[in-house]
């Protein structure tokens, strides 16, 4: 009997074991695939704005209008959003890992390419092969999410979104090397560490065969969630908190330069004070998502950036004010540390929202989370490509550099009144689903 018990007594201690060691290979998987996705993304984002600083002295070198830098600062946007789909499909077909690095390896030599290029055209047909490096969000986000329970699925995902900060690297590291060694030296140095940053992921990732979806499921029925009215919600929402983004941070240096009289390095900077808090923000985001709801979090986002963004659209005048002394002139407008810090509230509201997007998705999609992200990331993305052409335009058009932010403060209206009948209409389903119910 004691030989039995002490059997049965080892037999535990060793299922114990096995199940300890077991669950620590887990973690370290989880928390290497979250790191190596995150230096990733970030480095992806970075070179996806590249443009936002070396296009300035593009700019003036090929004597390109307002309308024209648009266009070349957001055409890696472009092929880096559309093409989040088809990737957010093949990430759970196949596996994040793989799809990542083949992504990773695809823009290396574009990227350097770029340091030879001496027309307009070169810089934009490059610009499409170099976007394509801003598709590995929708890559990185499923395959990250699918590493972590749905109850911290909010908070991982919030860290892996945090990568945008790869836009504020490029705002520090970019005009360094611009006024350094010239605008040639930023494509070459991003060549090198897009090239070492494949190496690094492919080394300490890992894939898990039960993320990937059944082979059996069809690309019709992967396209099927385009007919949830749910998701292109959820796109206009991101079409915002993203879109926006990455629309002013292609913008910003550039119109702290117009509108202020920085220089590169110094509006670059002040830039930054927007873009960096929020793109790290995004992991409190998550956190804050799992804790009170994504519903919540993005209301609060719409309104905040709604308000911020309505002060922001007022443009700088002169009026003229009749006194019992005479005409008296006065000058109207945001000055440099109001703008910058309502522009850091927006930028820290946006953060909170690109997660909140997200935990809805996880919360709702959980089985098909590759190509719901890729879905709203295209839309997302594209809205960082519009926007920045429709900004230029306004320039020329208007004149006013702050319709930026007029249209928006539009866009943001738009998704508060969409957000209103959605929720009205979810009211009316749950009322007459109490009443069937007492019934």
């Amino acid at each position: 009997m004691e030989r039995h018990e002490q059997k049965t007594a080892t037999a535990a201690t060793w299922g114990t074991q096995v199940r300890t060691r077991t669950m620590a290979t887990h973690r370290y998987k989880q928390i290497s695939v979250l790191t190596m996705n995150t230096f990733a993304f970030t480095v992806c984002f970075a070179v996806w704005v590249m443009f936002s600083i070396i296009g300035i002295p593009i700019k003036g070198a090929l004597g390109l209008n307002e309308t024209q830098f648009g266009i070349l600062a957001a055409t890696p946007i472009l092929s880096g959003s559309l093409i989040r789909l088809p990737l957010g499909m093949w990430t759970d077909k196949y596996g994040g890992r793989i799809v990542f690095f083949i992504l990773m390896l695809c823009t290396i030599v574009p990227i350097y390419l770029v340091s030879a290029a001496t027309a307009y055209w070169h810089f934009l047909l490059l610009g499409l092969f170099i976007g394509l490096a801003g598709g590995a969000f929708s890559v990185g986000i499923s395959y990250t999410a699918r590493w972590f329970t749905k109850a911290r699925q909010g908070f991982a995902m919030g860290i892996f979104g945090a990568g945008n900060a790869g836009a504020a690297v490029t705002k520090f590291l970019a005009p360094s090397l611009v006024v350094a060694y010239g605008w040639q030296m930023v494509p070459k140095v991003y060549a090198v560490a897009m090239l070492v940053t494949a190496i690094l992921f492919w080394a300490f990732t890992f894939t898990e065969h039960s993320h990937k979806v059944s082979s059996t499921v069809t690309i019709k029925d992967q396209l099927a969630a385009l007919r949830d009215p749910k998701v292109w919600r959820y796109c206009q929402y991101y079409a915002i908190v993203f879109g926006g983004y990455v629309g002013l941070s292609l913008w910003m240096t550039k119109y702290y330069i117009n509108e202020y009289g920085f220089d590169i390095r110094t509006a670059a900077l002040v830039a930054a004070i927007f873009v960096l808090p929020s793109g790290v923000i995004r992991a409190l985001g998550g956190w804050l998502s799992d804790r009170f709801g994504a519903h919540t979090v993005t209301c609060w986002v719409m309104w905040v950036s709604g308000g911020c963004l309505l002060l922001l659209s007022i443009p700088h005048f002169d009026v003229v004010v009749t006194t019992v002394n005479g005409p008296v002139a006065r000058h109207v407008g945001l000055n440099v540390w109001v703008f910058t810090s309502l522009l850091f509230v927006v930028g820290i509201a946006w953060g909170f929202g690109k997660a909140s997007v997200f935990k809805h998705i996880s919360d709702e999609y959980p089985h098909n989370i590759g190509v719901i992200s890729g879905i709203v990331g295209l839309i997302g993305g594209l809205g960082g490509f519009v926007l920045p052409i429709m900004f230029g335009a306004l320039v020329d058009l208007t004149g006013v550099r702050s319709t930026a932010f007029m249209l928006l403060y539009g866009s943001t209206c738009v998704s508060l009144f969409w957000m209103y009948l959605a929720l009205k209409k979810e009211n009316v389903h749950r009322k007459l689903k109490t009443a069937d119910i007492l019934e």
